[in-house]
């Protein structure tokens, strides 16, 4: 499902015009990028939990040529789904 489509299924089951729909589709995806962007976990009860990792920097090796490279530290958002979730796709 693509967000297009996810506006058209919230739209039909909250009745909503395509446009509202949109507008609740994005305040909801803004308000989860605007929390993990200011380090807070976003927990959606019944869907999951969203969260930044932190990778630390690290050394690897390049597998083409064998060389070592250096890795820098980096964010990574992490995504753990809820049991309740979890149980219905199993």
């Amino acid at each position: 499902m693509n967000k297009a489509e996810l506006i058209r299924v919230v739209a039909e089951k909250a009745d909503l015009t395509l446009a509202a729909s949109g507008d609740c589709v994005n305040a909801v995806l803004d308000a989860i990028c605007e929390g993990l962007v200011e380090g807070n976990e976003v927990a959606i009860p019944g869907f999951g939990t969203f969260k930044v990792a932190e990778r630390a920097a690290r050394t690897c090796r390049n597998p083409k040529t064998g060389e070592t490279i250096e890795v820098a530290a980096s964010k990574a958002i992490s995504f753990k789904v809820s049991k309740a979730l979890n149980d219905k796709l199993n």
